[in-house]
């Protein structure tokens, strides 16, 4: 498939939104169980609105992917069948509770637990129509699996918690060793998990041939032409034109940065007693980590390869 930048930004920035909301949940609800002195109020107001921030700039990044934005509010007419009509419901639901949970700190409303909960849930929901919305597609393999989800999530609260992290390091300082950890653990098990998709998806064989296609069985069957010679918006919308050596720098890269970089600046982070060169170094780990996220998203995209390329973007 050929990578939509609006769409790569739209999911991870949205996904580091919902994974921060559910930090700044897991430590109200810590500190309420009395497991750590609570932080001040400013880490809760701040946390939330970066979520806001951020769920918003994925919000209005998806609106260049369509064709008349103008038509969006129609993206929520299918939302009994559409798992992307869903996705556009509870966008919006996920930031309203990010917003009121920001707001409920700012005045101190007791009600905050119950709010930040709820975003909790608007988060767990849009994780999976976000990742349904591709691994609902059985044509295309390497997204027709349980781990498309399981990376979507893990990979949005391992982002989130490295955000949570950055923020501890400024406003709760005894909170950043352990939202470390928790952001290390979480990355930790998205490397694992992407990597459990990389593997599959190499051993993976195409249902459909040129053979299958033109039902033609002939094994020594060749094709050596498109049927023509100009652009098309099939070679434009479903084929990347990169080649594999540029998708094996691209997966080599992001695995790097996206994973082992961010693990090895926030456990050198949270060791120092500097609140400065602490929170300069948990900073980096927040721009790494997103980076190679977005690095990782666009190699999601680009792995998947669409029926149709078998006649339309290769020639034997």
């Amino acid at each position: 498939m050929n990578p939509a930048f609006s769409v790569v930004f739209l999911t991870t920035l949205s996904g580091a939104a919902q994974g921060l909301l559910i930090a700044l949940v897991g430590v109200e609800t810590a500190a309420h169980l009395g497991l750590l002195a609570s932080p001040v109020e400013a880490f809760y107001v701040a946390g939330a609105g970066v979520s806001v921030v951020l769920g918003g700039l994925g919000l209005i990044a998806s609106f260049f992917h369509l064709g008349h934005p103008e038509r969006a509010w129609r993206a929520i007419a299918m939302w009994r069948t559409s798992w992307l009509s869903r996705e556009c419901l509870c966008l919006p639901a996920f930031l309203a509770c990010a917003f009121f949970y920001g707001v409920a700190h700012w005045f101190g409303s007791p009600w905050s637990l119950a709010i930040g909960w709820l975003g909790v849930l608007a988060s767990a929901v849009l994780f999976v129509c976000t990742a349904m919305i591709y691994a609902c597609l059985r044509f295309l393999q390497e997204w027709a699996t349980p781990l498309t989800l399981v990376n979507f999530a893990l990979l949005g609260c391992a982002s989130g918690f490295t955000l949570a992290t950055a923020l501890a390091a400024w406003f709760a300082p005894e909170w950043t060793a352990g939202l470390a950890v928790c952001a290390c653990v979480l990355t930790l098990a998205g490397l694992a998990s992407r990597s459990a998709s990389l593997m599959r998806n190499a051993r993976l064989r195409p249902k459909s041939t040129v053979q299958s296609a033109t039902g033609i069985h002939n094994p020594k069957l060749v094709q050596v032409s498109r049927g023509f010679t100009a652009g098309a918006f099939n070679l434009r919308e479903f084929f990347h034109g990169k080649s594999a050596g540029t998708l094996r720098g691209v997966k080599w890269g992001f695995l790097a940065t996206a994973f082992v970089a961010p693990v090895l600046l926030m456990a050198l982070g949270a060791s120092l007693h500097s609140i400065g060169v602490s929170l300069g170094l948990l900073a980096a780990a927040c721009l790494v980590q997103y980076a190679g996220l977005v690095a990782e998203r666009w190699f999601f995209f680009a792995e998947a390869k669409h029926p149709q390329n078998l006649y339309y973007a290769r020639v034997g």
